[in-house]
């Protein structure tokens, strides 16, 4: 037996062993545990699921063991993605501090913010929020005007982000900052870790198309922040923003149905809600867009194989670049496929005649269209394929 085979095998049995039947199914949006100072387990049994998950270092399971996390390689980390999947595991901590923060951290952090805010992460102790885009710099993000005024022992923070997803149950934010508005755009950000309890930092929730408030807009007014938690270098913060928007945008490429009132599996849907003939989908219009849509999605999945075989081989690729855009398209096509095929019963929000399933599948429908725009929108994401893999000149 070889080295990755005997571990999996291990990790078969640790997961048998320690995770309870209740954490082998899919999980609700309101049964996640996000961390943070006022956020509590929605059983004993997610709790000690996620105590044992932690304790092996499987939280962060690629992440050094002096910040929580098991130092497995590529390999183990897909073959304990994969035994993790086949028993219907759910995840036993969510958060941006894992997927995008902590990944920047490990980059450009000095050893004390690493050693400081990673374990806090792993422990549970911090939910994090991303303090990038601002009523008037999205897309041109490199435009942001929150300032942050030295003073010597403390940074001096005023101005405001928006979009900052789950802010009011936060207690940490990354944000980028405007240090010096006297140079290029980009050479006078710098990137630095705000205390949501300071005084000085506000929020105020926004109302969505789908009812929900998932995103707020937060407020920085005088609000001083220690010079140490200022990441990398000073004014070089934008180096910091690209490379925690590389996972974030990772992220948004890999979204999938983990939550069961996401919506429908599209062929779900239609062996549901449609008529058929002959064993086969009586509409052609509706087989043909089906037939399109799991052939796209069977060639996402392929190529996110292909990535992952890339990486362990150690070679260079652009088509990372490429998947936040193809990604988040094809999870938008999969949403309006199933509002299609559902039918009636796919546009509601409430109401005794519809199933939760179906109400929640209007939701995905309407939140699908924010992964499109978060983390740079599809337009922005063409002219960066465009730019960076494709060598077009600018127009």
């Amino acid at each position: 037996m070889d080295a990755i085979e005997q571990f999996r095998q291990e990790t078969r049995g640790w997961l048998e062993a320690n995770c309870p039947e209740s954490q082998r199914q899919p999980i609700l949006p309101e049964d996640q545990f996000w961390g943070g100072d006022r956020h509590q387990f929605v059983s004993e049994d997610a709790k000690v699921w996620y105590q044992r998950m932690r304790d092996k270092g499987f939280i962060v399971p690629d992440w050094p063991k002096q910040y929580g996390g098991a130092e497995l390689d590529v390999q183990q980390v897909k073959v304990l993605e994969g035994e993790l999947k086949r028993i219907n595991a759910r995840r036993a901590l969510y958060g941006l501090g894992i997927w995008m923060l902590g990944p920047a951290l490990l980059e450009y952090g000095n050893e004390e913010q690493k050693f400081e805010h990673l374990n806090r992460i792993v422990q549970g102790g911090a939910r994090w929020c991303q303090g990038y885009s601002e009523p008037g710099a999205g897309s041109d993000l490199a435009s942001l005007q929150c300032k942050a005024e030295d003073k010597g022992e403390h940074f001096l923070v005023n101005g405001s982000k928006i979009w900052t997803t789950k802010a009011d149950l936060c207690n940490w934010i990354f944000c980028l900052v405007r240090t010096n508005p006297d140079v290029k755009k980009q050479e006078g950000i710098s990137f630095l870790l705000i205390d949501m309890h300071d005084p000085g930092v506000s929020t105020t929730p926004i109302v969505l198309i789908s009812g929900e408030s998932e995103f707020c807009q937060t407020f920085f007014d005088n609000v001083k922040v220690p010079k140490k938690n200022l990441v990398g270098e000073l004014n070089k913060g934008w180096s910091v923003a690209k490379a925690l928007l590389k996972h974030e945008r990772k992220l948004m490429s890999e979204l999938s149905s983990e939550n069961p009132r996401a919506n429908y599996a599209p062929r779900d849907a239609a062996k549901g809600f449609m008529a058929f003939e002959n064993g086969k989908l009586a509409d052609g219009k509706a087989r043909s867009e089906l037939v399109n849509y799991e052939m796209d999605a069977q060639a996402v999945a392929l190529t996110h194989q292909r990535v992952y075989e890339e990486n362990k081989a150690g070679a260079q690729s652009s088509v990372p670049m490429i998947m936040k855009y193809v990604g988040t398209e094809l999870d938008k096509r999969r949403c309006e496929l199933n509002m299609a095929l559902l039918g009636s019963q796919g546009m509601c929000f409430e109401g005794d005649s519809f199933t939760d399933l179906e109400k929640s599948s209007t939701v995905a429908w309407a939140m699908s269209k924010t992964t499109t725009i978060a983390g740079g929108s599809s337009e922005v994401q063409l002219n960066i394929i465009s730019k960076r893999v494709l060598g077009l000149p600018e127009s």
